[in-house]
């Protein structure tokens, strides 16, 4: 499966099977992206099934109360809406997953390796968290003891994203009405046949009494959802096989990009409010529930006995929990897989395959559950928060700002080793000043007052620093050189990327325009891959004199 190029006059490495690859290092051609807009949308969104969501509002709201967890909830929405579209738009018009449009969008070829640690963290942090869930489900409804239960959560998880976007799209198609049912069924009742359960809601002061609005805990509560702020990632890797945009399929096309990129917030927020509602709900009406009305698995049992049989309402629990974590634990697996090969291979120059990887993703995960992390969730996802919202923060500015506003970023993204400088100070020094000091504020060592608003200090200092740092290296670590060395238009006459082929000299294929520059060696063109594996580097352009 190596494509490593030790030299110009090396035999050509063994091609990898796309299939299997899912263009994991590169830009998706428009010979694969045969799937509507409708398809890809709906596939992106069935990777927000978690019951995470459930669990993240039932604990804010237990710990601030439903006031303060509302508007953090709300906080919330509005970050991610505001972040996720300019990176969502810029993975479906030029079909390149996050890590790719980070490394031109201000964090160079080496500089965005950092980002895609970050990404694969977040990637096994919600593995285990929705593997945690589900062998809570099969230990309430088979007795399965949840040492098992991970270990089995984790392990049929993996033929499932052997052949990536082919089977995934067909898998979140066919698991999201059912789904829907369950999931939605449990909270239309309550409403309905317990319409005191909505004054009951908004009265919950939650544990420490606060049943007015309080800014520091509601930054607290909004710093614990903003951990999913990486999300926007994962659905990228379903909006980067996006058909090209055409006059004709054009409100498809944006509707798809709005509703599966920045838009899955909308469905995020619902599912929070919905869990801290449940919770809530548990707390007036059950006996003991302090004890699990955070627990998704134990709020569904609970409404579902009301409305059914024991042994149906156990069973259709049971099968809620299992298609939803199914659902996203494949996007998490499959992100992750990403992720981690694209880190390792462009640090060694050695591309051992994406299932090497998803492995490696698995085991961490699988860790992380035995290691019972589920007890200690708001302060993993509060601290993960800053590092996530420091990396979309600062990309989704410098598109923004830096390319639309100041022109000094290049519009067009630039992924390719030879064309971008190894890393660029606009976007990797943001990130590690904002993530830094936003982590500082969140332990406290700035003060008790501030630890409350880390958040704020990471999206602030996010937002800032990108442009003032662009000014003052007037946009010159950006591009290494301006051209690839081809004549052929990268673009087509729409704009959408060429689906022009050429051919790679060094493993013997052909790949689509964008994939390719010229060889450094001054004859014949070569992919991206071959670039990311050229160990002697010849292959690579020079910089522009």
């Amino acid at each position: 499966m190596s494509q490593d190029v030790q030299a110009p006059a090396a035999a050509p490495p063994a091609k990898a099977n796309e299939t299997l690859e899912d263009y994991t290092l590169r830009f998706a051609p428009r010979s694969y992206r045969k799937w509507s807009t409708g398809v890809v949308a709906t596939s992106a969104l069935g990777g927000i099934a978690y019951l995470a969501d459930f669990a993240i509002g039932a604990n804010i709201g237990i710990s601030y109360g439903t006031v303060n967890a509302l508007w953090g909830i709300g906080v919330f929405a509005v970050v991610i809406f505001l972040s996720g579209f300019p990176l969502a738009f810029y993975a479906a018009r030029y079909n390149l997953d996050l890590d790719l449009i980070t490394r031109g969008s201000g964090f160079g070829y080496y500089g965005s390796v950092v980002t895609n640690i970050i990404f694969a963290t977040f990637t096994f942090i919600f593995f285990a968290l929705e593997g945690s869930i589900m062998a809570q489900g099969l230990e309430l409804g088979l007795g399965l003891p949840l040492w098992a239960g991970y270990a089995l959560s984790t392990v049929i998880i993996f033929p499932l994203v052997v052949y990536g976007m082919s089977l995934l799209s067909k898998l979140q198609l066919w698991t999201t009405p059912l789904w829907l049912i369950l999931m939605v069924a449990p909270f239309v009742y309550l409403l309905l046949s317990h319409p005191e359960s909505v004054q009951t809601f908004f009265a919950y002061q939650g544990e420490e009494g606060q049943g007015t609005p309080s800014l520091g805990a509601v930054f607290l509560a909004a710093g614990v959802c903003l951990s999913l702020i990486a999300q926007i990632a994962e659905q990228i890797d379903y909006l980067r096989f996006m058909p090209p945009k055409t006059p004709e399929n054009s409100r498809r096309w944006w509707t798809a990009v709005v509703l599966a990129g920045p838009g899955w917030v909308i469905f995020g927020a619902a599912k929070q409010v919905v869990g801290l509602f449940l919770a809530v709900y548990l707390l007036a009406n059950v006996a003991g529930a302090s004890e699990f009305a955070n627990e998704p698995v134990r709020q569904f049992v609970v409404i579902y006995n009301d409305i059914l049989p024991g042994w149906l309402a156990l069973t259709l629990a049971v099968i809620l929990v299992v298609i939803s974590q199914i659902k996203i634990n494949v996007t998490n697996a499959y992100s992750g897989s990403l992720a981690w090969t694209n880190s390792f291979t462009r640090v060694t120059k050695y591309y051992p395959g994406r299932l090497v990887f998803l492995g490696v993703n698995l085991v961490i995960a699988l860790i992380l559950m035995e290691a019972n992390m589920f007890d200690f969730l708001n302060t993993i996802l509060g601290f993960y928060a800053n590092c996530g919202m420091a990396w979309v923060v600062v990309v989704a500015t410098d598109i923004a700002i830096n390319k639309y506003v100041l022109g000094l970023s290049p519009k067009q993204p630039e992924f390719r080793r030879g064309m971008i400088y190894d890393v660029n100070p606009v976007g990797f020094v943001s990130m590690i000043v904002s993530a830094g000091v936003s982590i500082l504020a969140f332990f406290g060592a700035l003060g008790s007052t501030l630890a409350s608003y880390s958040p704020l200090v990471a999206i602030g200092l996010a937002f800032v620093l990108p442009p003032i740092l662009a000014i003052a290296t007037k946009g010159k670590y950006y591009l290494r050189r301006p051209d690839d060395g081809i004549d052929a238009p990268m673009l087509d006459e729409l704009g959408n990327p060429s689906g022009e082929t050429l051919h790679c000299q060094v493993c013997d294929q052909d790949f689509e325009r964008p994939d390719m520059t010229a060889s450094g060696t001054g004859t014949g063109h070569v992919c991206s891959l071959c670039l990311s594996t050229d160990r002697s580097g010849d292959h690579v352009l020079p910089a522009a004199p």
